[in-house]
Formats: C-alpha cells, sequence, structure tokens
C-alpha cells in the first residue's frame, strides 16, 4: 500500500489539519504518561519547519457526542506546550478566517473531535467542515486509523492526504514485520482469552512459521488437546476452534508453541506458593499461571533461529511475580537479539507495551506500538480505514 508522507507535499504557507492521538492518561488533572504527546513531536516540528500551520484534531476520552467539561482537550494542552516547546492557541469552534490571522508558526488546537455525534458517525458534513479549515490533511494517529470518523477517514478524501511521522513509521514496522518480513518468521500471542483473538490467530497461522501461544489462551489449546487444566482460566467451549487453529497451521506449515511445563499455584496472589510441573500435569486444585523453565527455554531457542518477531500479548500473569518469568526471559531475549542486529522485534498492544515496560526490555525492541486496537487490527490483515484513505 502506497502512501504519502510529509515529504511529499509543499506545506509551505499551508494550513495542515493533523490528526494526532493525544488522548493521555490523567490523575489528578494532570497528564501521567507523556509518551504519546512525545511520539507526535517530530511531525509538529516538521510541519513547523516546513513552513506550515498544524492545527491538531483529536479525540480524548469517550464523551459520547457530548460536550463534557472533562474531557476537554484544554486539560492537555499543559502538557503538549511543555512537550512542543512553545505555547499553543486553544480554539473551541474554529472557523477558517480565526486560523489563517494567526502567525505563521503557531500551533493551534481544536476542541475535542468526539464532542458531536457527527466524529463518530463519519458524517460528509462534518467532514467538509473539517477541510474548510485547511489545505493539507495529515494523519499521524495510527491507533484511530481502524475508525473510519470524519477526523481519521471522511477528510481525508478532501484534501491533499499524508501520514505524519510517526505513521509513516508505525506502518513502516508493520509492513516488514508482517507484509514483506525477513524469514523465518515467529509471532508470540498471549492474553487471556482465544476468543478476543481468533482473527489474529487465524491470520498468523498462514504468515509465520512460529506461533507461540501464552497466557490463558495457551490453556485452552491444551485442554483441546485433552490434557487437564485444573481451576486455570480456560475458554472449554472453544476446543474445536482451538483444533481447527491447530489444523490449520499444520497445513501451512507454522509450528505451533504450547508450554511443555507449567507453574502452577493454588492461588493467584503475588508470591503464592507455585512449583513447575509438566504440562499435562497440572493439579485439579491448581490453576497455571506461567510457562515453565523447559518452556522458556524452547521459546529462546525459536527466537534464536527467527529473523523477525511480532509480539502482541503476555506469556502469563505478567502482573503479579513470580508469574512474570517466562514474559520477562522471553522479553530479555528478544531485546539482546535486537540489539546485536539478528532480530526485527515489533510488538503491541496495551498489556503488551505493559508487559515489556515492566521487563525493562522495550527500549531494545526494533519498534513498540502504542496502538491497541488498530495494531491488533493489522496483525488480523484487516484494512484499516485511516490507513487505506491516504493511499486513495
Amino acid at each position: 500500500m502506497a502512501w504519502k508522507t510529509l515529504d511529499d507535499i509543499d506545506l509551505n504557507q499551508k494550513i495542515v489539519l493533523t490528526r494526532v492521538d493525544i488522548n493521555v492518561p490523567m490523575e489528578a488533572g494532570v497528564v501521567s504518561d507523556y509518551t504519546r504527546i512525545e511520539r507526535i513531536k517530530p511531525t509538529i516540528d516538521d510541519i513547523l519547519a516546513k513552513g506550515g500551520k498544524p492545527v491538531l484534531l483529536a479525540h480524548f476520552g469517550r464523551p459520547k457526542g457530548q460536550p463534557n467539561p472533562d474531557m476537554s482537550l484544554k486539560l492537555v494542552q499543559p502538557a503538549l506546550e511543555k512537550i512542543l516547546g512553545q505555547s499553543i492557541t486553544f480554539i473551541e469552534r474554529p472557523s477558517r478566517e480565526e486560523i489563517e490571522g494567526l502567525p505563521q508558526n503557531t500551533i493551534i488546537l481544536v476542541e475535542n473531535t468526539r464532542f458531536t455525534n457527527m466524529e463518530t458517525e463519519n458524517n460528509p458534513q462534518m467532514a467538509q467542515f473539517l477541510a474548510s479549515l485547511g489545505d493539507v490533511y495529515c494523519n499521524d494517529a495510527f491507533s484511530a486509523a481502524h475508525r473510519a470518523h470524519a477526523s481519521t477517514e471522511g477528510v481525508a478524501h478532501l484534501l491533499p492526504a499524508c501520514a505524519g511521522r510517526l505513521m509513516q513509521q508505525e506502518l513502516s514496522a508493520l509492513e516488514s514485520a508482517l507484509s514483506t518480513p525477513k524469514r523465518p518468521v515467529v509471532a508470540v500471542v498471549g492474553g487471556a482469552k482465544v476468543s478476543t483473538k481468533l482473527d489474529l490467530l487465524e491470520n498468523l497461522v498462514r504468515k509465520v512459521d512460529h506461533l507461540v501461544i501464552g497466557g490463558g489462551m495457551a490453556n485452552t489449546f491444551l485442554a483441546a488437546q485433552g490434557v487437564s487444566v485444573g481451576k486455570s482460566l480456560c475458554e472449554h467451549d472453544l476446543s474445536e476452534t482451538a483444533k481447527k487453529i491447530l489444523k490449520v497451521a499444520d497445513e501451512a506449515g507454522c509450528e505451533i508453541v504450547l508450554p511443555a511445563d507449567v507453574v502452577v499455584a493454588k492461588e493467584f496472589a503475588a508470591n503464592a506458593q507455585n512449583k513447575a510441573v509438566a504440562a499435562h500435569q497440572c493439579p485439579d486444585d491448581a490453576m497455571i499461571l506461567d510457562a515453565g523453565p523447559e518452556a522458556i527455554k524452547k521459546i529462546i531457542s525459536v527466537f534464536e533461529k527467527s529473523e523477525t518477531l511480532i509480539w502482541n500479548g503476555p506469556l502469563g500473569a505478567f502482573e503479579i511475580e513470580p508469574f512474570d518469568k517466562a514474559t520477562n526471559a522471553a522479553a530479555a531475549k528478544a531485546a539482546e537479539l535486537s540489539k546485536a542486529g539478528n532480530l526485527i522485534s515489533v510488538a503491541g498492544g496495551g498489556d503488551t507495551v505493559a508487559a515489556l515496560n515492566k521487563s525493562g526490555s522495550a527500549q531494545d525492541f526494533t519498534y513498540i506500538s502504542t496502538a491497541g486496537g488498530a495494531f491488533l487490527e493489522w496483525m488480523e490483515g484487516k484494512t484499516l480505514p485511516g490507513v487505506a484513505a491516504l493511499s486513495a
């Protein structure tokens, strides 16, 4: 899929409508994590350097189509000014005349796009209104690209459109990992439930050479093979689905890696008494909370013979010790191989980012996506409306 970047469009003296993701966490009215703001800075800096006037469009929270002072982007303005290094003009109801009247090096922040249902309905009238405000459209919000909204998809068809630096970086990383990867390719898919990742698994088994399944999802696959998983989190009603995925993987030549041994405990609590047992030896009164040492060795050996890694979801109950060992060990090996130039590693999804940050390995991964739903839908092989609109 081909799309234009900031280098392909003349931005000098142009008003650049820039869709960003600044839906940041807040605590006591103050932004508690600047990551998403830091990631849009290269795009804003480039637009200004090329003589453009950036007008930031974004959503914040879930206001359900109604103005809500608790979800006003004015709350994010101080953090934006801190990271971008200059004052920002906040406009609640913008007009072309007001924007044109501001100095060329001004950064403009428009109020929450979701304060009207016209945004999420992708209303043509709202798209036309947004287009009337600018000369060029730049989408730098990959994390919202799976939504066909007025500010992510509708307006992209009405102005010369391009990807911002973060969007460009994200798309390049994902294409290199899944569309045109260096082989062998290994995917790690973890998390609690198979049901939330059926499309993902069915797509991946046809595209990767090795698929490591971890977390509660692994229990469902083990149970489908007749293994007793005790009191573990398990979707027994998806046994036939799991068998089908295993069959498709076998036909496609994809090795499914399930844990040969597991860490079990009788309670889900920090530092609960636990032990490693063979996967088929989980006691009836215990639950599987992590992959065991033999499973970790197997995962590391697969990483060592792979060229590309795609990771979505933890391998165990990483939130509490000691059930974070498998995730931490695998992450450390992936980081080590990536840093040495022997592995291209791309990871994404909320729990994944949290787990890799907790492991201390995130900084050495090739690329970590902050997009949740959009990252997952891309991995599922779905077309993202906000990306497709840029290549139209």
